[in-house]
């Protein structure tokens, strides 16, 4: 997949194209990723799929503090390079850009820069202006300019509605199970290996600390995490924890990433780590001792191996 930073100097046969965010790129996504490549085959073209960064509600002002993404753009690049995607254009979102309609963006970009012969847009997908680019809309503007145009049916799934909102609730909820469900991947987050208290070591569940690499990253909800974590080249079996550990600290806003892995005993401060969540095992607690934390701290290591043992991932990959 060719990666353009530059629409001024894109080149390609016949693009056939689809434009949205696509954060996640979840199975509603790949179905349209799917029939994009697809189209391209039919009509010898090549598959082209533009995209916007930053994140437009960043730049609208139409986002509190909870609203997190699912991807960084190097994530997403990654997942649409395994999807056999012959070209990706990033167009920078800015203010003057949002004030463009969708025949506007389509007359000056997909026709003008790209070349657009075909587009392909899911069964709800709206750009422009106050996203008043819907089908009927676009299917005006493909007779004005000459491409042609297909919409997408929704993707069934027995997980639920499949959409980046909802895969951001469940993950706010905790329900990484069902998120992996729809997201198609293991949803997971990067960051740095940080020093703590130590106070895992003492109890026998030494612990890292972990700084996500970007503060727009989603981070699930908090509780008791069956992960793997990805360092050094290697992938161990581990139980993280997110939340404000209320057993040893008194400020709840006080919050933490931790994880203690099974298969690993060394040093790895300021190593980067990559964590893939599986399953969340329980809430975060408030215990009466710290001799009530290492029980359950014993329990929660069984119910990770057994998450494992049924996973058939019994050995760290």
């Amino acid at each position: 997949m060719i990666q353009h930073l530059d629409i001024e100097r894109f080149s390609a046969r016949n693009p056939v194209v689809t434009v949205g965010i696509f954060d996640g790129v979840h199975m509603g996504h790949r179905f349209i990723l799917q029939r994009l490549r697809e189209a391209a085959a039919r009509l010898q073209g090549e598959s082209t799929l533009v995209t916007l960064w930053p994140h437009p509600r960043t730049i609208l002002n139409q986002v509190d503090g909870d609203f997190k993404l699912l991807n960084t753009m190097e994530e997403k690049t990654g997942i649409l390079e395994e999807e056999g995607l012959q070209h990706m254009v990033i167009i920078p979102f800015t203010r003057s850009f949002s004030r463009l309609s969708s025949c506007d963006f389509i007359r000056e970009y997909l026709v003008g820069k790209i070349g657009m012969r075909h587009l392909v847009v899911g069964y709800n997908h709206r750009f422009g202006r106050d996203r008043e680019g819907n089908y009927d809309k676009l299917k005006e503007c493909a007779g004005e300019f000459g491409f042609g145009i297909e919409k997408v049916p929704p993707l069934e799934s027995d997980a639920g509605e499949v959409s980046s909102s909802s895969i951001r609730n469940y993950l706010q909820s905790g329900d990484v199970a069902r998120a992996n469900r729809l997201l198609g991947w293991d949803y997971a987050f990067s960051g740095e290996v940080t020093g703590g208290s130590r106070l895992g070591t003492s109890i026998g569940f030494p612990t890292a600390n972990i700084t996500p690499d970007h503060a727009y990253k989603l981070i699930p909800a908090d509780g008791v995490y069956v992960v793997l974590a990805r360092m050094k080249e290697k992938t161990y079996r581990g139980m993280l924890n997110i939340g404000s550990r209320p057993t040893v600290n008194d400020d709840p806003l006080k919050k933490t990433i931790e994880v203690h892995l099974l298969d690993f005993d060394g040093n790895i401060y300021s190593e980067p780590i990559r964590i893939q969540f599986l399953e969340r095992l329980r809430d975060e607690q408030k215990f009466r001792d710290i001799g009530a934390l290492k029980d359950q701290l014993v329990r929660d290591r069984e119910n990770t191996l057994e998450v494992f043992r049924r996973t058939g991932e019994e050995n760290s990959p």
